[in-house]
């Protein structure tokens, strides 16, 4: 699989399911609120589709946060008796306070294709890289206050190797059963949205419900 041809797919998918005009705030104005290194909260003033009701008559603020996006990978290991074990990472997480569980991941380079992010992270944190790849989707985790889109991928085929951590960045990989993660899952021990959404997938593939286009990397 030629990384570099994957077209990346839409942010925003099309369509009129997603498009619903009698819904649509029309963007009147906007101001930069906080410029970080990589997030930028942006507030907008909109007309409300009614034009009639809001804070302002028929007018509204709102305060989001600008994401680049970023990839998660549900990358799988062959346990040797017909199943799968998945690559896991606990790191801290400051605005939480503590340590979570989470599958790795990471925010998209300016102008990087989805499987170029996915395939960078999966190797930097865990030292992994993959045969064979497969897109699930993209998923808005905090659409209310975010525009950060994930990219899904699964990846298998691994074969491991050494890490290359950013500076100043510290986790522990790890690796668990399927059905150990989704009792996680439902026990409340993960909560990371990104994982629990990748442990549905995951889930429904391995029943057959949710079938997946695995593609060859042949750099791998």
């Amino acid at each position: 699989m030629d990384a570099d041809r994957t077209p990346a797919p839409p942010l925003f998918p099309a369509g009129p399911d997603f498009q619903d005009e009698t819904l649509r705030e029309q963007p009147l104005a906007s101001e930069p609120l906080l410029q970080g290194h990589f997030l930028r909260v942006q507030r907008d003033t909109v007309r409300l589709p009614d034009g009639q009701h809001g804070e302002h008559g028929g007018t509204a603020t709102r305060e989001y946060v600008r994401h680049p996006g970023a990839a998660v990978i549900a990358a799988l290991l062959e346990d040797g008796q017909g199943g799968w074990r998945v690559v896991l990472e606990r790191q801290w997480r400051h605005p939480l306070g503590q340590a979570i569980i989470e599958l790795p991941a990471g925010k998209l380079d300016p102008g990087e294709p989805p499987l170029h992010c996915a395939q960078r992270e999966l190797r930097e944190e865990t030292g992994y890289t993959a045969r064979e790849w497969a897109y699930a989707g993209l998923m808005h985790p905090t659409p209310a206050y975010s525009t950060e889109g994930i990219h899904l991928w699964f990846a298998r085929g691994l074969t491991a190797g050494p890490r290359q951590l950013d500076a100043g960045e510290h986790l522990h990989v790890f690796t668990t059963t399927v059905p150990e993660l989704l009792d996680w899952c439902r026990q409340g021990r993960v909560t990371d949205s990104k994982t629990l959404a990748a442990a549905l997938w995951l889930q429904n593939y391995l029943s057959g419900a949710w079938p997946l286009d695995w593609q060859r990397d042949e750099s791998a």
